[in-house]
């Protein structure tokens, strides 16, 4: 057998060499890990044992990559409510401790994506590539740290934003029957915030995959998606996904929130949320309640909402604007759960079948509905111009039902009625159509003056339109000072009423085929305003 070369063999032994200092020099280094066994599996949760260390709401590793949250802590065992597939899941397989709790990535990384609640990419795109992670549950902004809620965000929808105005960081509950449009009205005030420097989370809990898919092909489609992160929970992933969903989605928006931005989140809905709660406290025996609901079925949705919030100077001033969607049974808004999230809101948007029925759309029943920020969550100028109108419109309600009666109507009565369905047929408006601040002033001026009053109601539709069309000649300066909280003067008020005359000058005739009102007459109406 032939020697190696001399250089080859001095390589050798330099190798051994460096091999033997680094033998010689590693210090190998014990820690100490708690591990724990399945004893028991079921649909989406798990029993371990042997891990007397472990803390509530602790993130557990099982085999397959696989996490779950320590549920309840027992004496002889731990529940643990599972975040995947329990299907690879075995008694006695080992658990062990990770130390930390359930966190979730943020950042503007996240802008535009469609992710689940642990963060893995859904539309197809590489991972989330963002270095900063938060916990999912975090505690609410103490009362010193939090301002009043006084700047409006505008949904786009005219019967929202004069009726019922949103202020950023309010809490808005949107409550209605199956099939009656609430995620619309979300999704439509998604749509309206673009290119008004509000970031949008759209949390979809326990959905179809067909419906979030729809969803997010609106937004894409309306240029929102570019300022908006979906965070998705399908209706088939296990209970324990669907339970953290809206904690993770708001400590997504809440790291934009206290970096002084202000951000709108939608959950859709908290009905599933609430039943994926039920569920998994059945699961793990804990003592039911009212509708089986477990006793602190109150306090995961409060925590969660508390967390909705106008921040003060000393934190950023940023803002978190929170639209809950529960769905009722049977129009039942006395229900355990929509009782709950309406005492714990700001506010909430009702949603009535039989005006949907009616093609009276948004479906909005103006009288159900309430915000507590109320007309400080609106501009001045808007204040003004919205004035009297929502008792203008509960009144026409009044006397039209007592008007099916087949009562004879006096004239003041007859025109409250007819300035009343002027009213409705204005605040109709179809899906993904938001309206702009100025087209709302000039259509809501009109209305308050009037001047809708002598338009059919078959052609109130193309009059609106052609006020809408005309709002965009209003003067630069003007639209721009609907955006401060200076008051709207007779001079601009005038402006805006004469522009909305105008537009409605070829539409001159009354339902019955008479001739209108002349203009002494309407020149005497547009000074009147509803009857009180």
């Amino acid at each position: 057998m032939s020697t190696p070369p001399d250089s080859l063999q001095g390589a050798y032994e330099e190798a051994f060499a460096t091999l033997r200092q680094a033998r010689q020099a590693f210090t190998p280094s014990l820690s100490l890990r708690e591990t724990g066994v399945v004893t028991q599996v079921g649909t989406g949760i798990a029993h371990v044992r042997g891990l007397p260390g472990a803390g509530y709401d602790e993130l557990l590793e099982f085999p397959g990559d696989l996490f779950g949250l320590a549920f309840n802590l027992d004496e002889d065992e731990i529940g643990v409510v599972l975040l995947g597939d329990h299907a690879t899941l075995e008694a006695g397989d080992e658990v062990r401790r990770t130390g930390r709790v359930m966190d979730v990535a943020v950042g503007d990384d996240l802008l535009g994506r469609v992710i689940d609640p642990l963060g893995r990419p859904l539309d197809g795109h590489a991972a989330v590539a963002s270095s900063e992670r938060l916990p999912i549950e975090r505690p609410a902004p103490p009362i010193m740290d939090r301002a009043p809620v006084r700047v409006p965000l505008q949904s786009g929808l005219k019967v929202v934003d004069a009726l019922i105005p949103i202020g950023r960081g309010q809490r808005e509950l949107i409550v209605g029957d199956r099939r009656t449009g609430k995620t619309s009205i979300a999704i439509d005030t998604i749509v309206n915030q673009r290119g008004k420097n509000v970031l949008c989370i759209y949390c979809a809990i326990g959905q179809r995959a067909a419906a979030v898919a729809r969803v997010v092909a609106n937004l894409r489609e309306h240029g929102a998606m570019e300022y908006t992160v979906v965070v998705v929970a399908e209706g088939n992933d296990p209970p324990g996904l669907v339970y953290i969903t809206p904690y993770a989605a708001t400590s997504i928006a809440e790291h934009f929130m206290e970096a002084g931005r202000d951000v709108l989140i939608v959950y859709d809905d908290l009905t599933q949320h609430a039943r994926a709660y039920r569920e998994l406290s059945l699961l793990l025996r804990r003592p039911p309640g009212r509708e089986a609901f477990p006793g602190d079925i109150f306090y995961i949705h409060s925590r969660l909402l508390e967390r909705s919030t106008h921040l003060n100077d000393a934190r950023g001033q940023g803002s978190l604007t929170a639209l809950p969607i529960i769905e009722t049974e049977a129009q039942d808004i006395s229900a355990y759960i929509p009782t709950n999230l309406i005492s714990i809101t700001d506010g909430q948007i009702y949603l009535s079948p039989t005006l949907f029925e009616l093609g009276v759309l948004p479906a909005i029943d103006v009288g159900k509905s309430v915000s507590r920020v109320g007309s400080k969550a609106q501009r001045p100028a808007y204040r003004a111009v919205t004035g009297d109108l929502k008792l203008a419109y509960a009144q026409f309600e009044e006397l039209e039902n007592f008007a099916r009666f087949g009562t004879r109507l006096d004239d003041e009565t007859r025109a409250i009625i007819e300035h009343g369905e002027r009213i409705r047929a204005c605040l109709k408006q179809p899906e993904l159509a938001p309206v702009g601040l100025p087209a709302q002033m000039a259509i809501l001026l009109a209305l308050s003056h009037r001047l809708f009053d002598p338009v059919p109601l078959a052609q109130m539709p193309e009059a609106e339109r052609a006020v809408h069309d005309a709002a965009t000649r209003l003067p630069t300066a003007l639209c721009a000072r609907f955006e401060t909280d200076q008051q709207l003067t007779d001079a601009d008020r005038d402006v805006i009423v004469k522009i909305a005359r105008q537009a409605l000058a070829n539409f001159s005739t009354v339902d019955d085929g008479t001739a209108a009102p002349g203009p002494a007459t309407i020149a005497a109406d547009n000074g009147r305003r509803a009857p009180a």
